[in-house]
């Protein structure tokens, strides 16, 4: 695999936009419960705007992008329709592993949501499971607008060999990774948080940044929590959450 290059490109794009802090993404945007209260779902209004089958296909590299990565059949396409409120923004096929293109969907000028081919599959033929490979890792290597990778896991199976392969590879880059554990509500509160915190230990074993929550696109699970860590991530308008209500105020 490539050696992943430093995002250039987004930083300068914050410092452009006044939203740059100089430091790490999960230090501006922490855990999963978030410090900020959207007023509104600012992926509502994302919509397509290209696809690639190759490299030279891509968009142009500027502004910033947060990419979707997970095993064929995790949820990915579920999460980011959650993400977005939008039903069929993102494709699932109906045979895992056919979705070969990389879709771009713009946020905002300038932002975008990146949805990646799914891997893993074993019934795609082995050449073309490379090519997509090769195709992949190119555009996560050298992509300067990338800030951040947001990993699909199953939660009943997190930490697939292929899983491990992508965190292992990409969290020593100066990029953070933010994991859903999609299909949530198909396990029991308890065996939920246990996978959790497995996923947690494990991410502490490893360099860069790195976090991880409880995902359902079918109760909602986790889909407010989401929208605030990519929210953040993109630079998108947020409000602080207003103090809580204190009873001895009230009169």
């Amino acid at each position: 695999m490539q050696r992943i290059q430093g995002n250039r490109a987004s930083r300068e794009f914050y410092r452009n936009h006044g939203d740059w802090a100089g430091t790490p993404l999960l230090q501006r945007c922490p855990g999963a419960e978030g410090v900020f209260q959207l007023s509104a779902n600012p992926f509502h209004g994302a919509r397509y705007i290209a696809s690639a089958h190759g490299l030279g296909e891509l968009p142009p590299d500027e502004g910033i992008e947060v990419a979707f990565a997970g095993r064929s059949n995790a949820g990915k396409s579920s999460a980011i329709n959650a993400l977005t409120d939008q039903r069929r923004l993102a494709f699932s096929s109906k045979t895992p592993g056919r979705t070969q293109l990389i879709n771009f969907f713009e946020v905002e000028p300038a932002r975008r949501l990146v949805d990646l081919p799914g891997y893993g599959y074993a019934a795609v033929p082995e050449r073309e499971r490379r090519r997509w490979g090769e195709v992949v890792s190119s555009y996560l290597a050298g992509r300067g607008s990338l800030v951040g990778l947001v990993a699909i896991m199953d939660v009943r199976h997190p930490l697939t060999p292929l899983d491990v392969q992508l965190l292992d590879w990409f969290l020593p880059a100066d990029k953070a990774v933010h994991i859903l554990l999609t299909k949530a509500d198909k396990l029991t509160r308890n065996e939920a948080k246990r996978q959790l915190d497995l996923v947690r230990k494990s991410l502490q074993l490893r360099p860069g940044e790195a976090s991880a929550q409880l995902f359902s696109s079918l109760d909602r699970q986790g889909v407010a929590d989401a929208r605030e860590k990519l929210a953040c991530w993109l630079g998108l308008k947020s409000k602080e959450k207003p103090p809580a209500d204190d009873e001895s105020s009230r009169g």
